[in-house]
C-alpha cells in the first residue's frame, strides 16, 4: 500500500494537488445499466426520500451532438439550471463548454455544503483537472470531511487519482452506492 501512496504522491506533485487520503470520497467505477447522471439522479431521489440532505449538481443533456452532450447543470437543492454549453466553440477549439455556467452553479452550491449529509457532483472533468469548474466544491467538501460522490472523465483519471488516490471506487448501481454511504463513519 505504501508504494501505491508514493506513486499517488508523485502524481499529486505533478498536478500540483494536495493529496487526499479518505474513503468518504467515492467515484462510480465502470459503466452500469443506467447513464451515470441518471443513476446519480436515482441516488438523489432515494436518499432524499429517506431524509438524507443531498446537495450538489447533476448534468443534463442538451440537444447538441458531439463528445460532450451535457448542456446544463441542475442544482439539486433549488432545481436551478445553469447553461454550460456555448452556442459556438471559441476560435481554435472544438469544445463548447461554458466555464462561466459551471462557476455560477458552483457559486450557488458552496453555501449549501454546511447543511449537507452528502455532496453529489456530476463529474470531475477537464475544468476540475485544471482547478476550475466545480473544483472549489470538490475541495470544500473534502476539507469539511463531507461524503462526496461523483463520476470521473476517463481522460482526466490521472488528475483524479492525483487528488483523491484513496477514494472509494463504487459499482455503478444503487445498492452499491447505498452500501458505501451507509458504511461511512457518522
Amino acid at each position: 500500500m505504501d508504494r501505491i501512496f508514493q506513486a499517488a504522491e508523485r502524481l499529486a506533485v505533478c498536478y500540483g494537488f494536495p493529496m487526499i487520503r479518505t474513503r468518504s470520497i467515492a467515484v462510480l467505477e465502470g459503466q452500469g445499466a443506467l447513464h451515470p447522471q441518471a443513476l446519480l439522479a436515482e441516488v438523489v431521489a432515494r436518499l432524499r426520500g429517506e431524509g438524507v440532505r443531498v446537495v450538489g449538481v447533476l448534468a443534463e443533456d442538451s440537444d447538441a451532438e458531439g463528445a460532450c452532450s451535457a448542456g446544463w447543470l441542475r442544482d439539486i437543492a433549488s432545481g436551478t439550471r445553469f447553461s454550460i454549453q456555448l452556442d459556438a466553440a471559441p476560435a481554435g477549439t472544438t469544445c463548447h463548454m461554458d466555464a462561466s455556467g459551471i462557476e455560477s452553479a458552483c457559486d450557488l452550491l458552496l453555501p449549501q455544503l454546511a447543511s449537507a449529509d452528502l455532496v453529489l457532483l456530476s463529474k470531475f472533468g477537464k475544468l476540475e483537472a485544471m482547478k476550475q469548474g466545480l473544483w472549489r466544491a470538490f475541495t470544500a467538501a473534502e476539507h469539511a470531511g463531507m461524503p462526496l460522490l461523483t463520476t470521473v472523465s476517463s481522460r482526466h483519471a490521472d488528475a483524479w487519482k492525483a487528488w483523491a488516490p484513496a477514494a472509494a471506487r463504487v459499482a455503478p448501481d444503487l445498492p452499491a452506492i447505498e452500501e458505501w454511504f451507509r458504511t461511512l463513519p457518522a
